[in-house]
């Protein structure tokens, strides 16, 4: 270790050396579309990096320009408020979830495939968690869409339900059509809080999924760095109804947030913001049309088969996100994670996400044609130097379990736990959580009796060596339980 050494800035250096073709967020693309505000401000960063100075506002308790840039957001979106995040979008979650539900015995109805941020909005609150298991779909062995009949369900079944949380679009892409849902949540005059973290372009041109917003749910979260062009961990938390208590919503807000929030990052909103509405539908035509002819070359792929709208089972309320494109190599007889590392070291080209069949790449705003014939053009290379090879099969589908919550995930956090071998498990109450990728699903999760189900499918995936993330022992030897005392 040497104390002159930078290596941080040293990686970053190195890596924009290398002058990557991006299709990962920021949809900025290392700012190849961004507004002009923000390319000006950047040559002098270090003079806008600023505090609650006179005229700049107090974003805690905003009266001057940041109310004004917010109450811009608002109308842009459409909206009746509209809050700035600077601590990414897992704030507003965790904001959400803590403005509606605050006992335990306070009811969330939730998609098992939510981010890993609900779940800490849930240990945060307290709530219980009711979940509700997506559709898979089974050519790319991923999550697809929550029923809303199942949903429905839940819902005449417990009585103390104090919201519904929603989840779309999913990571790849897929979009619900709330309409039906938010009818039916208000009917029983109960919020739909939603995770729009990777759908706030759907606003600025009509051929994108129609957004949370239109279809009146009442908070929705959106991450601006995914989608539109502010800077990453930039978001914004709408308000769209009268039915959740806005200064506990406020206070939750200033209990998640920094009292040191970033004014670039502020700013970066405030002019993605005026960049979306002034250019998005033309950005995001463009897109579009890359995409467009993307999908239709790479289908052309012998081996290689991208999701499209005739994989989705319900056409009345689910629908595609056509910029980010959902690529099953399996067929070429690699997996996605060899298929994006041979994509970065030989093609020096960033995919956003990879997972055992699939690697997912984002176009991001104003996209190229150059770069995604370079896509196109890499995986035909690739098809070809691995044309011997046999098509991998997709991985079995191991069947999910379906653990049973018998304590809160807040109570199994504050409990004392203690580390047992796997194999000793039965029985006990897990003290963590466990998803397997794909499809991203949690086997365990806090609070939950590691039944004999649960118990061999995760002996399977580590003997599988399947790829997880936990918050225990990623090996899967061991796993942390809820000591007896504390149920």
């Amino acid at each position: 270790m040497n104390q002159l050494d930078m290596p941080l800035i040293d990686a970053l250096k190195e890596y924009c050396d290398k002058n990557k073709i991006a299709f990962h967020i920021p949809a900025h693309r290392q700012g190849k579309s961004i507004s002009n505000a923000m390319v000006d401000l950047g040559k002098e960063i270090f003079k806008y990096d600023l505090t609650e100075v006179h005229g700049l506002d107090d974003l805690h308790s905003p009266k001057g320009v940041i109310a004004q840039a917010q109450k811009l957001a608002a109308r842009a979106f459409g909206s009746k408020e509209s809050y700035f995040l600077v601590n990414g979008s897992s704030s507003g979650i965790e904001a959400m979830i803590l403005s509606v539900c605050s006992k335990e015995e306070d009811i969330l109805l939730v998609p098992r495939h939510a981010h890993r941020s609900v779940l800490s909005g849930i240990i945060l609150s307290g709530a219980f968690p009711v979940y509700i298991y997506p559709e898979i779909i089974d050519e790319f062995n991923i999550a697809g869409f929550v029923s809303i009949e199942e949903v429905k369900k839940e819902l005449e079944y417990y009585e103390n339900v104090k919201a519904i949380f929603m989840l779309t679009p999913t990571y790849y892409g897929i979009a619900t059509c709330l309409d039906e849902l938010s009818t039916v949540a208000h009917k029983k005059e109960i919020p739909l809080l939603v995770d729009e973290a990777h759908g706030a372009h759907f606003y600025f041109n009509d051929s994108m999924p129609k957004g949370a917003l239109k279809s009146g749910a009442d908070l929705v979260v959106q991450s601006l760095h995914k989608t539109a062009s502010a800077l990453t961990q930039a978001s914004i938390l709408h308000l769209n109804s009268n039915r959740i208590n806005i200064n506990k919503l406020k206070w939750c807000l200033q209990m998640l947030q920094t009292t040191s929030p970033s004014y670039i990052l502020m700013a970066s909103l405030d002019a993605a913001r005026n960049y979306m509405v002034v250019k998005g539908r033309d950005l995001l035509a463009k897109s579009l049309e890359v995409a467009r002819k993307l999908r239709k070359k790479l289908s052309s792929i012998k081996g290689i088969e991208i999701l499209s709208h005739h994989h989705l089972k319900n056409y009345d309320i689910l629908s595609l996100d056509e910029t980010r494109i959902v690529i099953k190599v399996t067929g070429i007889g690699i997996t996605g994670y060899q298929t994006a590392e041979l994509l970065s070291e030989d093609y020096n080209i960033e995919v956003e996400m990879a997972d055992s069949c699939n690697i997912v790449v984002l176009l991001g705003l104003d996209a190229s044609f150059d770069d995604a014939d370079a896509l196109y053009r890499a995986l035909l290379d690739i098809k070809e130097r691995f044309s011997t090879f046999k098509a991998k099969s997709m991985p079995k589908i191991m069947r999910l379990p379906k653990p049973v919550v018998v304590i809160t995930p807040r109570k199994a956090f504050m409990s004392s736990s203690k580390t047992v071998a796997l194999e000793e498990s039965l029985g006990e109450v897990s003290a963590c959580s466990i998803a397997v990728y794909p499809p991203g699903i949690p086997a365990i999760c806090p609070g939950e009796i590691i039944t004999e189900e649960v118990l061999e499918y995760l002996l399977e995936v580590r003997e599988r060596g399947l790829h997880i993330q936990c918050s225990c022992d990623s090996t899967l030897k061991t796993i942390d339980i809820v000591e007896e005392g504390e149920l």
